[in-house]
């Protein structure tokens, strides 16, 4: 044919688009077409090692006869599509959550800190908040929005990363994607030898960039479920009792970390 081998799924952008299931259908398909007439080359390079591990293992398995172990080449998110913006987002979760430098009780503080810097980039705190409030948002003073939208960037941050760690160890699989008038839904599973449940992601799409507005986790969204209990304390009490109990919240969790 002229040619040693075909690479498959590699860096230049396409790889990031797909499910695992795809990526690995587009080696099987390359693979069967090629034969024995050229080697295939798997590009399996990821920013988690855990996941270059697992798609080497399947990629193994549908006859591809050597490995590109090469980082995702979209250093920045700008134009990614949404499952590439999820899985750079896990992606680094993961890899703190992995550090062994970062374990154990007196990391705590550190490890969470990082975890919350990450999550406060990549997900549209003012979709969530216009969300979780809904009718109650709209009678808000723009400085009511500002404190809230703060307030609850700073909650939803520490429970996401409390949420998150406790999945440390376990492996993300993605499952599909969907794009609707610039909203998408990502479907992935966390799998283990002890759990297997959803994790699904809902974005929103802001000068090209893709930010998540809701998690959905077992089926439970993260939005409907503050949602319920936050308008539960604007109709029994008052929105400022609520902005109080966040500004409470977040003085014990800041000397908690202190």
């Amino acid at each position: 044919t002229g040619h040693d081998g075909i690479v498959v799924n590699g860096t230049t952008g396409e790889a990031s688009t797909l499910t695992d299931d795809e990526s690995v259908e587009m080696m099987r398909r390359v693979k069967e077409r090629a034969g024995d007439r050229a080697a295939v080359v798997a590009g399996v390079g990821s920013n988690d090692t855990r996941h270059a591990v697992h798609m080497a293992r399947r990629a193994a398995d549908v006859g591809a006869d050597a490995l590109l172990l090469v980082s995702p080449a979209d250093a920045t998110l700008e134009g990614a599509p949404p499952t590439a913006v999820v899985r750079a987002t896990l992606d680094a979760v993961f890899h703190i959550l992995d550090d062994q430098q970062l374990k154990g009780p007196g990391h705590l503080t550190q490890r969470r800190h990082l975890l919350e810097n990450i999550i406060a980039e990549r997900f549209d705190y003012e979709e969530m908040s216009k969300r979780t409030l809904a009718a109650h948002w709209k009678p808000l003073s723009h400085t009511e929005r500002q404190e809230f939208v703060q307030l609850f960037k700073t909650f939803l941050s520490d429970q996401y990363a409390a949420r998150i760690e406790g999945y440390a160890g376990e492996r993300v699989v993605y499952l599909s994607e969907r794009t609707v008038d610039g909203y998408a839904e990502v479907r992935t599973r966390l799998v283990s030898d002890k759990l297997d449940f959803p994790m699904d992601y809902r974005l929103t799409n802001k000068s090209g960039t893709w930010y998540a507005y809701d998690v959905i986790v077992d089926g439970v969204s993260l939005v409907m479920n503050y949602r319920s209990q936050f308008g539960k304390i604007i109709v029994e009490s008052s929105f400022q009792e609520l902005l109080r109990r966040l500004r409470e919240r977040r003085g014990s969790e800041e000397k908690a970390k202190t």
